[in-house]
């Protein structure tokens, strides 16, 4: 088969929503795609509580939940492919919500991966693309970079900006690929302090000053010291990173501004091991326009904005394409990446029960 109709879903740690797209794939001497349809579903105020203290609960407590939001996720599948009209299925490829992701404990868990959800959709789906990479001690993530690979094989760097800044790259004719730094989970938790989901093209972040102190603390952070493959997640952040920010006592527009600078260090610290190369942005961070001055700033590299579908859409796209790859049993993630012990085809399927 070289023709497939797919839905991918993607939920990320910043909490923007539920991202689906309905997109065609054809495999012809290299694998094209078309975006169809695409849509971000938000959170209620009530999902998006219990998403941020997923790292707080119990094991029944999160049995619960996982069980609730494969119901809710479900729905909203269900919702798209309605709305949409969309006749033609051959599976809908989703990652699910990460609730606790503890590589080196060889532990990672996301939820609403849940086998009923097959029949809640009326759909075979591929889900659950973490676990065993976890279990071939890789770090399981970062998951995207065999989509870079395979689908935007034109940029030197793919850089996405969400609740983290995630990068990939093929260097000496092996795709490397690891977590540069938190985004948008730290820069949305403090703009929510002065009643807003987001800092809109990062008008707050401007008005504020640089605190050289906390700058300096936050990229001493031994993280960044540390080789690749790496990865992050919520219960790294809430243990390094806020409780730092929050010791200085500083008011919310110095926080962004000296966290956004902190950003733009980072990411231009690796896209500057090379020069004039070309870098894909993509995530929900390329529309915070302070943001991106910033990385302008500190590198001469080329930043390339692609369309909005890609910017917003891409790695539900890239997870439909895991999908892909899984249905076809090919590898769909590289040990190089995230440090398994073998380059493996990842991911659960289950199929609908007529």
């Amino acid at each position: 088969m070289k023709n497939y109709k797919i839905i991918g879903v993607m939920s990320g740690t910043s909490l923007d929503g539920i991202d689906l797209a309905y997109i065609h794939f054809i495999k012809d001497n290299n694998w094209q795609f078309k975006i169809l349809k695409a849509e971000t579903v938000s959170y209620s105020t009530k999902w998006k509580t219990t998403l941020k203290l997923l790292t707080t609960v119990n094991e029944a407590e999160l049995n619960k939940i996982d069980d609730e939001y494969t119901q809710y996720l479900a729905s909203i599948i269900n919702q798209f492919i309605l709305k949409n009209n969309i006749k033609i299925i051959d599976a809908v490829c989703s990652h699910g919500h990460t609730a606790l992701h503890q590589p080196e404990s060889g532990f990672t868990k996301q939820i609403g991966n849940l086998p009923k959800i097959a029949n809640l959709i009326a759909q075979t789906i591929v889900c659950d693309f973490r676990v065993q990479d976890v279990a071939f001690g890789g770090q399981g993530a970062p998951l995207v970079p065999i989509g870079d690979q395979l689908l935007f094989a034109d940029y030197y760097w793919c850089l996405n900006l969400g609740g983290f800044a995630n990068i990939s790259s093929k260097i000496n004719k092996t795709r490397i690929a690891f977590d540069i730094c938190p985004v948008n989970i730290v820069l949305n938790k403090y703009v929510e302090q002065l009643g807003f989901n987001y800092d809109d093209k990062g008008e707050i972040a401007k008005q504020g000053n640089l605190n050289h102190e906390l700058l300096n603390q936050l990229n001493k952070l031994a993280f960044y010291q540390s080789i690749p493959p790496k990865s992050l997640g919520l219960e790294w952040v809430e243990k390094e990173v806020f409780p730092i920010i929050d010791s200085f006592k500083l008011k919310i527009e110095d926080v962004l501004y000296t966290f956004v600078k902190h950003i733009a260090i980072q990411i231009s610290t690796i896209i500057n091991q090379t020069e004039h190369a070309s870098v894909l942005v993509t995530g929900g961070g390329v529309f915070n326009l302070f943001l991106m001055d910033k990385i302008n700033e500190l590198t001469n590299n080329r930043i390339i904005i692609p369309k909005e579908e890609i910017i917003e859409f891409k790695e539900a796209l890239i997870f439909g394409f895991l999908g892909v790859l899984k249905l076809r049993n090919e590898v769909n993630c590289l040990k190089s990446v995230t440090g398994a012990s073998k380059d493996h085809s990842s991911g659960k399927i289950y199929v609908f029960n007529t």
